[in-house]
């Protein structure tokens, strides 16, 4: 879970600082960048993630931008109701396991609506506020493994 989104994160990062379009290459170059500059961001999945969408084959930067905040709530949106989907359906969680997946749940019902106020951002070009409300978007991946990591037996 967190690694998707800190890639999506990353590649948002980048994104909203370059606004130009470039041949089909940017979204290697763009991975590629990326990739160099965090060690939690894998060049394939960055690649992988990006062209699995059709229109990212001749987008502009800031259209890969719109594409990543796309997946990213897409994602999202998937783990907000696969969580609610175990909450409601499987009885017998471990107390803490059963807070932690509570908490999550929160966190990305927060983060999405968040996500769709950075695409709202990005079609007004507001790249300064787009990539505050995505770094706040994005703290609910984390914040979320990182309540699980606290009791390593879960």
């Amino acid at each position: 879970m967190k690694h998707s989104l800190v890639l999506i994160y990353a590649c948002i990062s980048l994104l909203l600082f370059f606004h130009s379009s470039l041949s089909c290459q940017l979204i290697h170059q763009t991975c590629k960048r990326i990739a160099d500059n965090d060690p939690n961001v894998s060049y394939n999945l960055c690649v992988m993630s990006l062209e699995s969408n059709p229109m990212s084959a001749s987008a502009s930067l800031e259209e890969l931008g719109v594409i990543a905040v796309e997946l990213a709530l897409s994602n999202a949106t998937y783990i907000n109701w696969y969580i609610s989907n175990k909450l409601l359906q499987e009885k017998g969680f471990d107390p803490y396991a059963e807070a932690c997946l509570k908490d999550c749940h929160e966190l990305y019902s927060d983060a999405i609506p968040e996500l769709k106020d950075v695409l709202d951002d990005f079609r007004d070009k507001d790249y300064y506020k787009a990539n505050i409300e995505l770094s706040a978007a994005m703290e609910a991946s984390t914040t979320c493994e990182d309540g699980y990591k606290e009791r390593k037996e879960v």
